[in-house]
């Protein structure tokens, strides 16, 4: 019998006439979509210290950044090759993550993680190479990820929380990378914007594959979609919360000398919002990368918030170019 290569699954059992064999795509292809580099905009938390951090018009510390950025970009590569390999039986219970390449078969597990053992080494060697603290923080990354992908994403709370701090680690790398102080407020805020994501994600699961659900994340049976929209309200007024005090709060008044933060508190209400409305209403949440790029809204209001801290933080005198 005549074998296809690398055929992809499309939502038809195998056998059925209606089945639908897509061309197989080049390994390499495979692989490098395997690395998700459509998820990577989550790394761009570690330019927060780079903002925050009053380093924005030190070019050094903008190649600084973006070296981190690249780094995190990498290790993120890294986590997702791990992550897919753990996951790939249930994955193929899952109608969209069944075709992520590791899951169909297009790489396989050996490619995989050799793939990412040399990533993990490389992007690590660098990380200590541009400061010692840096790396320390992206092998904690890396570790606590790689636990997720085993025991902890079977913890329930704890499965959520594990992915939160991940983005703390992000957000407080790129403030070490510069050598500049961690605001606690900014840990606090990532922390939880950060859970507010990754339960909207979890109850995106839950309802979208419905009674599948603990077939493809065992984890799923702790949750029900009344208990997530409870955390959910929690996490979103302690957000917003949050984020105002910190705009207020005497020491950030004092690094920046103004008290003008606050006016960028409609960009995270509205987004926050935004994001719910995408969740309730059109079924949104299961990829929050996806969101941001693909909604125009959400967009504008992150590109907006950005440029308003910024012009805050720096006054439109220091942009000579402007």
């Amino acid at each position: 019998m005549a074998r296809h290569s690398a055929p992809e699954n499309i939502g038809h059992a195998e056998g059925s006439p209606a089945q639908v064999l897509r061309p197989a795509r080049p390994l390499a292809i495979s692989l490098a979509l395997s690395l998700r580099p459509s998820q990577w905009t989550k790394n761009l938390i570690v330019f927060a210290g780079l903002i925050f951090g009053q380093r924005l018009l030190d070019p050094t510390a903008v190649l600084q950044a973006a070296a981190a950025f690249a780094v995190f970009c990498a290790l993120s590569g890294v986590v997702y090759l791990i992550n897919d390999v753990a996951d790939r039986d249930a994955d193929r219970q899952h109608p969209v993550k069944r075709n992520r390449p590791i899951a169909s078969g297009a790489v396989p597990v050996p490619l995989a993680l050799t793939v990412a053992a040399f990533l993990a080494v490389g992007a690590l060697a660098a990380a200590f190479y541009l400061r010692f603290e840096f790396g320390l923080i992206s092998l904690g990354y890396v570790a606590l990820l790689t636990l997720y992908s085993g025991p902890l994403k079977h913890i329930v709370i704890i499965d959520v929380l594990t992915i939160a701090i991940g983005f703390v680690l992000r957000a407080a790398a790129g403030a070490v990378v510069l050598n500049v102080e961690i605001g606690h407020w900014l840990l606090i805020v990532t922390l939880l914007l950060a859970l507010f994501l990754a339960l909207s994600k979890r109850r995106h699961e839950l309802v979208l594959l419905a009674d599948g659900a603990t077939n493809h994340r065992r984890i799923l049976q702790e949750y029900s979609p009344y208990l997530l929209d409870q955390m959910i309200s929690a996490v979103t007024a302690s957000t917003l919360v949050a984020y105002a005090f910190s705009t207020i709060s005497p020491e950030i008044i004092a690094k920046f000398g103004t008290d003008k933060l606050g006016l960028t508190f409609p960009f995270p209400l509205y987004g926050i919002f935004r994001y719910l409305y995408l969740v309730h209403q059109k079924a949104g949440g299961g990829s929050p990368s996806d969101m941001l790029l693909n909604d125009r809204p959400l967009l504008l209001c992150v590109l907006l918030w950005a440029i308003t801290v910024a012009l805050v933080i720096y006054g439109p005198s220091q942009f000579s170019w402007w």
